[in-house]
């Protein structure tokens, strides 16, 4: 099995247990705003598109096949550490649907110290990755810009319920931290 193979199967894998296991309960006060199916639908039209593109050859890139392959395959296994490590510190509080939990509060520890939303820049990473893996400028930009495009949606969705809950509490998190990209976005 290509290494290629083997990291996207585990990347798969891993985003199916987190949503089967971090799903939000019932009692949550979800207001997804129908986001995550948004989501799930952009990505898998992105990424059926872009597949369908590198097997035909259209839009490869013909320089450094090999480096830029094993760069996408490094940018995807970091984006999933960054992910699951963001997971990880939200703790319970990480549900993969928009929702309010009864005891929520603001993280602000860790990588939550640095960017609201450090598991959306680990996915969009592997987006990226993906990308690149796949030595192919127009899956690149068909797996990438659409799939932002849906991050960024899904982000104002839960920046406004999270608003709602918070405040003035969370707008001064929000002017402390930046979105995805430390000291950048």
């Amino acid at each position: 099995m290509s290494p290629f193979m083997l990291i996207s199967i585990v990347w798969i894998i891993s985003e199916i247990i987190l949503s089967r296991r971090l799903a939000a309960a019932d009692t949550d006060r979800r207001q997804d705003r129908f986001s995550l199916p948004i989501l799930w639908i952009t990505i898998g039209t992105a990424i059926s598109i872009a597949i369908f593109l590198a097997m035909q050859g259209i839009g490869t890139i013909r320089t450094a096949q090999t480096e830029i392959h094993f760069a996408g395959l490094f940018l995807i296994l970091s984006g999933m550490a960054l992910r699951w490590i963001a997971v990880r510190q939200l703790k319970h509080f990480f549900t993969v649907n928009v929702a309010i939990r009864e005891d929520h509060r603001i993280i602000r520890e860790g990588l939550y110290g640095y960017i609201r939303h450090p598991s959306y820049t680990g996915n969009l990473l592997s987006f990226l990755g993906l990308g690149l893996a796949l030595v192919n400028w127009l899956s690149l930009a068909i797996i990438f810009i659409p799939t932002l495009a849906a991050f960024l949606y899904r982000m104002s969705v839960e920046e406004q319920a999270l608003l709602r809950q918070f405040g003035e509490e969370y707008r001064n998190y929000q002017r402390q931290t930046k979105r995805l990209i430390p000291r950048v976005y």
